[in-house]
């Protein structure tokens, strides 16, 4: 019976690290020839690290790329590889040349160019794919730098058995290239991917090649990345599904891994859905490591040498897949680890105020650095209560963390005393609370130029989304761990991570006072954030509806939301625009993130509800 034992990588990549990508992938291939593996499968543009956005645009970048590549196919021998790169389809095109309304690159340095796939076996390139669908949506914008493949299908014959090749969006359409590679015989589609991480992201990936392989009638092994990129997540969670919809294998969430899969028999039988119109029945077939099939391959060419009998693979459980909280929380230590370690850092400091949003944030940095390089800066103000300052050390005993405490009393006196010739008076109102913010910003970007440690700022989505922050204040710093959660969520992540801890045997990181004390900034005598915002569990809801699934105002009051709240809330978000163009980056863990996913025009009139306004910072 036919065998084709399949290595799936998921590899934890970095944008234009090309001799680094190249050499994760030749470790890999290492690692499948000693597992007896025929096949590897990398993810999408593992050569490049995806997204490579306008380094595109760098006719070298493109040229090394290449010459990566060849790196990897020269260290295929008996497993042969799926390897992402980028392509050239074509020469640069004279700028005068260029269609109008074209944003592809037909006209820049680089040439026109494709999202591919290099078939590497023996040593060298032994095909290529380029990918079909090309996502234009989202925080995708693949039509500004590649073109559609259009070239005839191909499939290969390893381990006896046909195998096609894809790449992610191609793999998200009925009728598209999946469906094309099975009618012209392929038993096993792999499907190179890299596909950001969002809430509930790899139940659907599951449903969808359940849908497709019904589709198709052949496996499909789902193939994706793993690791922090900017504001996007990769999960890993590779799938490989039977042709009769069984799960076989599965990768685990947000950890690189190699793991192999024996595909034989019904895993792997021929494709019988009919071919899409215009698509030929059968495809040509490359051979190889093993003998063609004869008159059912067109042009096939044998390569390599057949793979004696090998010992079965240990059993391997599908990894269970992680309850929400939990995939947020790894979510947030990998987005966070990465982003540092990826750009150079190797500490951060943070803000610790004694509320709940900076103890998260303190245990997120925790797990993904290590105590020993998480450090706390505690700033009370006059307005400081004593639980507050209280439990910001608590919190830094139970996390092993340094603090150090440096009141803002002195700063915020001399700082009123300088504004008050200006002003008429010492500041007053959210005059002076910004004042605070911001001079706890000062401190803390001192210390990060001093140390060299970034700032990992503590705001949340709901306050990020309604401008309830301080512009160069609480804002300051370079990377923002929890832009993307909602305040309930922030709740939800500190009790998970409390939970944990206690399985573990151990106390909660978060301090039980710290989780159940009402919210405030602490700017001014007995403050609460309901003083300014409808109740987080009023809030986010609406936020939800307005913001990530846009809906207007008049939709969310039929809807059933509260008019009152619902103008409240419009006006809100659409005031501060301006101040979130301005925030750092941030972990991407929503379906619609600000930044690459929602990009809304700053100078903007248009009103779905009486009255406007804008948030004075």
């Amino acid at each position: 019976m036919a065998s084709l034992r399949l290595a799936v990588a998921q590899l934890d990549t970095v944008v234009g690290d090309l001799d680094g990508n190249a050499e994760r992938i030749v470790h890999a291939l290492d690692r499948a020839e000693a597992e007896g593996a025929d096949l590897l499968v990398t993810p999408e543009l593992a050569i490049t690290g995806y997204p490579p956005e306008d380094l595109l645009l760098k006719p070298g970048f493109v040229g090394d790329n290449l010459v990566a590549l060849e790196k990897v196919a020269t260290a295929t021998r008996r497993c042969a590889a799926v390897v992402g790169f980028v392509d050239r389809v074509g020469p640069p095109a004279p700028a005068a040349g260029r269609a109008v309304g074209d944003d592809r690159l037909a006209g820049s340095p680089a040439g026109r160019l494709a999202n591919a796939a290099a078939v590497c076996a023996g040593g060298v390139v032994v095909g290529v794919y380029r990918k079909r669908l090309l996502p234009n949506y989202g925080v995708f914008d693949e039509e500004r730098w590649f073109e559609p493949g259009e070239e005839p299908l191909h499939l290969y014959e390893i381990g006896g058995l046909r195998v096609g090749v894809s790449i992610c969006e191609d793999v998200w359409f009925d009728g598209g290239p999946v469906r094309a590679l099975a009618a012209g015989g392929a038993q096993v589609v792999v499907n190179l991917n890299a596909s950001p991480y969002s809430i509930g992201r790899r139940a659907e990936r599951l449903a969808l090649l359940r849908h497709r392989v019904e589709e198709a009638g052949c496996a499909i092994a789902y193939v994706n990345q793993v690791g922090g990129q900017d504001e996007l997540i990769f999960d890993g969670a590779s799938l490989v599904v039977a042709a009769d919809g069984a799960l076989l294998a599965a990768g685990s969430q947000f950890t690189p891994e190699l793991f192999c899969v024996d595909l034989t028999g019904p895993e792997g039988r021929p494709g019988s859905a009919p071919a899409p119109d215009g698509v030929p029945a059968q495809l040509g077939t490359t051979a190889l490591g093993t003998t063609a099939f004869g008159a059912t391959a067109l042009g096939a060419t044998a390569l390599g040498a057949h793979v004696p009998a090998r010992p079965p693979l240990p059993a391997r459980p599908v990894p269970e897949p992680l309850d929400p909280a939990a995939e947020v929380y790894q979510a947030l230590v990998l987005g966070t680890r990465d982003y540092l370690t990826k750009n150079g850092f190797s500490d951060a400091v943070i803000g610790l105020s004694g509320g709940i949003d900076s103890s998260l944030v303190a245990a997120v940095a925790v797990d993904a650095l290590g105590a020993a390089h998480v450090h706390g800066l505690s700033m009370p103000s006059r307005y400081s209560s004593e639980g507050s300052r209280t439990d910001a050390e608590e919190l830094a005993r139970r996390l092993g963390i340094d603090l150090r405490v440096v009141p803002i009393e002195a700063a915020h006196s001399a700082a009123a005393e300088l504004l008050a010739p200006v002003l008429g008076g010492p500041p007053r109102g959210l005059t002076d609370e910004n004042l605070q913010s911001r001079l706890r910003g000062l401190l803390l970007m001192a210390v990060s130029n001093d140390r060299g440690w970034i700032v990992l700022t503590t705001g949340n989505k709901s306050e990020m989304a309604t401008g309830y922050s301080t512009l160069y204040g609480d804002s300051a710093g370079g990377f923002a761990v929890i832009k993307d959660v909602s305040k309930t969520l922030v709740y939800e992540l500190c009790r998970h991570r409390n939970a944990v801890a206690e399985v573990a045997g151990a106390g909660g990181p978060i301090p039980r006072a710290v989780i159940d004390k009402a919210p405030s900034a602490e700017l001014r005598p007995d403050q609460r954030d309901d003083q300014s915002l409808p109740p987080y569990e009023v809030l986010d809801p609406v936020l939800r509806a307005y913001v990530e699934q846009d809906r207007t105002a008049a939709e969310l009051v039929a809807d059933g939301f509260d008019p009152v709240v619902v103008d409240q809330v419009v006006r809100l978000v659409d005031g501060a625009e301006y101040k979130r163009r301005q925030m750092p980056p941030g972990v991407r863990v929503s379906t619609k993130a600000f930044g690459k996913d929602r990009r809304m025009p700053i100078t903007n009139r248009y009103r779905s509800s009486p009255g406007a306004g804008a948030v004075v910072s």
